[in-house]
């Protein structure tokens, strides 16, 4: 057996080490250099942000296309006095790029999306994104145990409207600064579901306890099966799943459904130490930054459980949930079971800005390890299980989870006769006397 459990500081401090070579680059705030003509605190982060996206974005030729410094001629040519003016040059200076995950993050939603990060959050549990094809506000997945999970909006669901504001006049931040608010207020939502039906829901905001990882123990038959569900990659995400793991080990599991429905990403060096304890040596992801260079990252040799698993995966799979989908079923590891995944395949840097407002700049592409490109294609999965999907991920009546099991128990028989047990080998030696 390789399996074995490492210290989970030291793995996954290798593992944010690993996250920051990937993007070729570590960002913090800019310090700019004082330039002929004194420009005022709010001038001074217009360009503040456009050097930061110079010098980082993943697709430099686009500068060429949308005339990059004349956009920011342009944007200082107004009247930029208050932070508010700077937050609109900025956003209107971005725009030309074409990229809705390179954006200003105004000082609230930054502060929501590092608490995001850290595992808590408040308003009624909607990740959001924009449509591959029409550029509309999404739903990448609801949260666990949300005001929009628990009124049944799916992945795939368009907003349309905020409070009776139009989301395609609003923008993606915006819309989602408008679903925050105190808890115990509501608001109003109008949705069109992915069968093109509309409906107007009204949810109550209040604290969603994100619990990103949640594990329990399954029966099939005579076989003892864990269940390991990830809803999102946080900062505590990999020592949770190396303790998650550990128990269900204990527990004496003959195998594992590693359960990524409805996981939208977070942090694509969570995902990489997670990846790293179902995989030995391989390769995880690839990524291209703006030069072009193609960086495999490679797993350890070390791995936290090496038994048979599956997947669970569907549309609101995205983003480093998708790092992890893939390279577990480019390598071999893991059968995908579920539906199509949702295809973000880029990778952001945040970084605080002067004023407590951050910018999300993309910096980076990445493919998986067989050279697949994820980006607005998502992953197929091997196995596609029956509609309509199942609504409650993991609880009772749980069709898919169901199909899981039924999908990895004859994996279970194929590794016990490949890997006997030690009382098992002793019978079988003593029934072949000729055995070597």
């Amino acid at each position: 057996m390789k399996s074995m459990l490492p210290t989970v500081n030291r793995q996954w401090t290798t593992w944010r080490q690993v996250a920051t070579a990937l993007v070729s680059l570590v960002l913090s705030t800019v310090l700019v250099a004082s330039p002929a003509i004194a420009l005022n605190d709010a001038q001074q982060l217009v360009v503040e942000s456009w050097k930061l996206v110079n010098q980082s974005y993943v697709n430099p030729d686009r500068f060429e296309e949308v005339h990059w410094k004349r956009l920011r001629q342009k944007a200082l040519e107004g009247t930029i006095t208050s932070s508010e003016q700077a937050y609109s040059a900025i956003e209107t200076m971005l725009s030309p790029l074409g990229d809705p995950y390179t954006r200003l993050l105004r000082p609230d939603d930054y502060t929501v999306m590092k608490a995001s990060n850290q595992g808590s959050l408040s308003g009624v549990g909607l990740q959001l994104a924009h449509g591959s094809d029409d550029g509309r506000v999404v739903v990448i997945a609801p949260l666990e145990g949300s005001p929009a999970a628990e009124a049944g909006v799916v992945s795939g669901t368009a907003v349309l409207a905020v409070n009776g504001e139009p989301t395609d006049g609003l923008g993606l931040e915006a819309t989602a600064a408008r679903l925050r608010g105190d808890v115990g207020t509501q608001v109003v939502l109008n949705l069109q579901a992915p069968d093109g039906t509309t409906d107007e829901v009204t949810l109550e905001r209040r604290s969603v306890d994100l619990r990103p990882v949640r594990t329990r123990r399954l029966r099939q038959n005579d076989h003892t099966l864990g269940y390991l569900r990830i809803t999102q990659f946080s900062e505590g995400v990999p020592q949770q799943v190396q303790e998650a793991i550990a128990e269900l080990s204990e527990k004496g599991i003959e195998g594992l459904v590693l359960d990524l429905r409805n996981n939208s990403g977070g942090l694509v060096s969570a995902g990489l130490a997670v990846a790293d304890a179902f995989i030995s040596n391989d390769p995880i992801v690839e990524t291209r930054n703006r030069e072009g260079i193609a960086d495999p990252i490679q797993a350890s040799a070390l791995t936290l459980y090496d038994g048979p698993m599956v997947t669970l995966v569907n549309g609101g799979t995205a983003s480093a949930s998708e790092i992890l989908a893939g390279a577990l079923q480019d390598d071999g590891r893991s059968q995908l079971l579920g539906s199509r995944t949702f295809g973000k395949g880029l990778i952001q840097t945040l970084t605080n800005l002067s004023d407590g407002s951050g910018l999300a700049v993309t910096v980076a592409g990445y493919l998986t390890p067989s050279g697949r490109d994820i980006q607005g294609q998502g992953l197929e999965p091997d196995r596609r299980l029956d509609q309509p999907e199942p609504l409650n991920p993991g609880g009772d009546g749980d069709s898919w989870l169901i199909d899981a099991q039924r999908v990895l128990e004859p994996l279970l028989e194929s590794n016990a006769e490949q890997n006997p047990s030690p009382e098992e080998a002793t019978s079988a030696d003593a029934a072949d006397p000729d055995a070597i």
